[in-house]
C-alpha cells in the first residue's frame, strides 16, 4: 500500500503517517524508488496508534502500548498500569475544568452585561 491508501483505510492524514515515522512508530519499507510501501502490519500500527491518540495517550504512552501489543509475553499488568495512569490524568482534567467552569459560571452571573464599565468578571482577572 501507499501511503494515500493507508491514510485512507486508517483514517490517519499522510501528514500524521510520515511523522509517526520519522519518530520510530512505524517504518515502511521503501521501494527502489523511494516511495514508502506499507504492509498489512504497518495498517494494523497505524489503527492501533489512531485509536490510542483518539484516546488521548500521549505519543510516549503509545511508544509504549504498541510495544507492549506486539510483545506476546507482555504481563497485563503493564498494559493496566498506562491505561490507569491515563485514566487518573483524564479524572484530574475533568475535576479542574469543572472547577474553572463553577468559576467562570459564578462570574458570569455576578456580570450584568450592561452598558456600565464595572465588570466582576475583569475585576477577578486582575485580582481586584
Amino acid at each position: 500500500m501507499n501511503i494515500s491508501d493507508v491514510a485512507e483505510r486508517t483514517g490517519l492524514p499522510a501528514k500524521t503517517i510520515r511523522y509517526y515515522e520519522e519518530i520510530g512508530l512505524v517504518t515502511p519499507r521503501r521501494s527502489a524508488n523511494g516511495y514508502r510501501v506499507f504492509a498489512e502490519s504497518d495498517a494494523h500500527k497505524l489503527t492501533f496508534l489512531a485509536r490510542a491518540r483518539n484516546l488521548g495517550f500521549s505519543i510516549e504512552d503509545c511508544r509504549n502500548l504498541l510495544a507492549l501489543w506486539e510483545d506476546r509475553s507482555r504481563a497485563s499488568a503493564d498494559v493496566h498500569r498506562i491505561a490507569a495512569q491515563h485514566l487518573d490524568d483524564i479524572d484530574r482534567r475533568i475535576n479542574d475544568l469543572a472547577a474553572m467552569r463553577d468559576t467562570l459560571s459564578d462570574l458570569v452571573r455576578k456580570c450584568s452585561g450592561d452598558d456600565r464599565p464595572d465588570c466582576p468578571i475583569l475585576a477577578d482577572l486582575a485580582g481586584s
